[in-house]
């Protein structure tokens, strides 16, 4: 199974932290013999680890100029997955700041949309396949997750589908992955404010989340990698327009 990628060129954004979800899509996609290039923020801890290539996905002009050198050294981009995420904010939603409002729009559904919007015309000729990495909280409210996280990841798996519904003709997959409770870094921050509304120790926090999971634990970062390697493979070929949960059984809530 290690050939699924092979030949093909991928771009993977927010691919920088050892333990995110983006390094770990990284490496499974190299893994299956695909040319995986990494970005994120310059300077971002990790990406001279990958040598990846300086990107911020809500400057729409570096997403261009980034898919421009892609092309330049490797001929064309057949695989975009739109990683790069925030999660800001409380829980509460009349805490919320204007700025958290900001943040996670800008990057969670502004920054998905910039780096489409460069993809697609260049994935016009041959086709191609985009994966916008979204949440389980975009399929449905969940305790303690920011509202602002919420409403960034429903519009990010909105316009998956809407991208996959008017690209279809021209070869272009587009599907969301919705991981569930991943041990990432980002984990700890929600694991954080779980254990801020409830009044518990992160300890009991984890526990508790676990308890909501039927497969009874979190996931790990290289198993969320392997349902990305699977949506990009031609074992997906005939799967469009999905928002996919990985998230060993989690309800996603209202």
């Amino acid at each position: 199974m290690a050939d699924l990628l092979t030949g093909k060129i991928a771009v993977i954004s927010g691919a920088a932290h050892p333990r995110g979800i983006g390094r770990a899509i990284v490496e499974a996609m190299s893994a299956n013999g695909a040319t995986a290039i990494g970005t994120d923020l310059a300077g971002a801890e990790g990406l001279d680890d990958i040598r990846g290539l300086a990107c911020d996905v809500t400057d729409a002009e570096q997403c261009e100029s980034l898919l421009d050198d892609v092309i330049q050294r490797h001929g064309r981009i057949d695989i975009l997955v739109n990683n790069a995420g925030v999660g800001v904010g409380a829980a509460d939603f009349m805490e919320l700041t204007e700025r958290d409002w900001e943040i996670s729009l800008a990057v969670n559904l502004r920054g998905v949309a910039n780096f489409c919007r460069a993809a697609i015309p260049r994935m016009m000729d041959e086709g191609g396949c985009i994966i916008n990495v979204a949440s389980l909280a975009g399929t449905g409210a969940m305790d303690s997750i920011p509202a602002c996280y919420t409403a960034s990841k429903f519009a990010a798996v909105g316009l998956s589908k809407q991208l996959a519904a008017q690209y279809a003709v021209n070869g272009i997959r587009v599907n969301a992955l919705c991981p569930g409770s991943v041990v990432t870094q980002m984990h700890q921050q929600s694991m954080a404010l779980l254990a801020e509304s409830h009044g518990i120790s992160v300890a009991e926090a984890q526990a508790l989340e676990d308890a909501s999971i039927p497969l009874g634990r979190s996931a790990q970062p290289e198993e969320i990698g392997k349902a990305a390697v699977f949506l990009a493979s031609d074992l997906a070929s005939y799967v469009t327009g999905v928002a996919l949960p990985v998230a060993g059984g989690m309800a996603p809530g209202l």
